[in-house]
């Protein structure tokens, strides 16, 4: 099953690029509403790591780790996506991000994949559509 989701964004590519790969951009706008980064790693360069404590609003945080598969500044980014605390139905999954040059300034298309079931899509669409929300304030 496959994640797909465009939002157009009203800066040049090179922002929204420095956004996924920059660790200070990165924990402003990372993680659903209400959710925050209290601890992050990047290493942004092919097969380099990714790492992410991710605090809910209640509860204990999680975190979220992966490698950079592919890095084309400022166009496109490739990164595996793996829970530390899976879920039973969770499984690593590929986010790819492409970021077109528009008139207006951006398109982004993210698409992830595979899930294993369509509950566990669901929960990344809304965690992916209120992350690309709080970029889009971020780069305001």
């Amino acid at each position: 099953m496959l994640l797909h989701l465009e939002k157009l964004l009203p800066v040049p590519p090179e922002r929204v690029f420095a956004a996924f790969v920059d660790a200070d951009k990165l924990r402003i706008w990372f993680g659903p509403k209400g959710f925050t980064v209290s601890d992050l790693r990047v290493d942004a360069v092919e097969g380099g790591d990714y790492r992410l404590a991710i605090q809910p609003p209640e509860g204990e945080p999680f975190h979220i780790r992966g490698t950079f598969r592919y890095i084309e500044a400022p166009l496109h980014l490739a990164f595996t996506f793996v829970y530390e605390e899976p879920d039973p139905d969770d499984q690593e999954t590929l986010v790819t991000v492409i970021l077109e040059p528009a008139e207006q300034g951006t398109r982004v298309v993210l698409e992830q994949s595979p899930f294993k079931t369509g509950s566990r899509r669901e929960l990344h669409r809304d965690g992916w559509t209120d992350s690309l929300d709080r970029l889009e304030q971020a780069l305001a």
